[in-house]
């Protein structure tokens, strides 16, 4: 199933996310807005259009994207792409900025990867009750398979699981960035206090 997905990415241009082009195509796409609209007006889902996500790009922006692109996936497969396009949108919809605690002490299991999805998927409740179902709640809590080992039990889940790492992979390009997703910036930041005391 997951190499349907990626050949339906590449198909309905997902290999290929160019911002402005997707903006300028989910602006024209009412469908998936009437969809979404409940929660792209939300004052709090607006917040995240000030959050940094990875590196580049607001965390609104990002959640727009994984939720159109997991949209028109499930749409051409003829899949449920109401509850991929909420599922994709509220996938990262959890309380507040992680970077700005990359030096707290954690304990590892609780850091932002491991917890996020359980927190966004319990604030999807809070704010979007109406729109909450099942599988829009597995697709929320399971995104971040492999790094929480549940895996998601919808196709789309497995849909809205692979638009997020596609997306997500400008990470990998800017090396300076990596610890912080890593679990390694608290560390590194202590090796370099360490070394500039001496």
């Amino acid at each position: 199933m997951v190499c349907a997905i990626i050949h339906v990415m590449k198909r309905s241009g997902g290999g290929n996310v160019r911002k402005k082009d997707i903006t300028r195509e989910i602006a024209h796409d009412e469908e998936f807005l009437k969809i979404v609209a409940p929660i792209l007006g939300s004052n709090e889902f607006k917040k995240r259009k000030n959050w940094k996500h990875h590196e580049n790009c607001s965390l609104y922006e990002h959640c727009l994207i994984v939720s159109y692109l997991s949209y028109k996936i499930c749409k051409r497969r003829k899949w449920n792409y109401r509850d991929a396009a909420i599922g994709g949108l509220l996938h990262d919809f959890y309380l507040r900025p992680w970077q700005n605690r990359v030096h707290e002490k954690v304990p590892f299991f609780k850091q932002h990867g491991f917890v996020h999805a359980h927190e966004a998927m319990e604030n999807a409740y809070k704010f979007f009750p109406e729109l909450m179902n099942d599988r829009i709640a597995n697709i929320i809590e399971r995104h971040m398979f492999p790094l929480n080992i549940i895996p998601p039990k919808y196709k789309e889940g497995w849909v809205v699981t692979y638009a997020d790492k596609r997306l997500s992979m400008d990470v990998v390009v800017n090396i300076k960035a990596l610890p912080k997703y890593l679990g390694l910036a608290r560390f590194i930041y202590n090796v370099k206090k360490f070394f500039r005391r001496r």
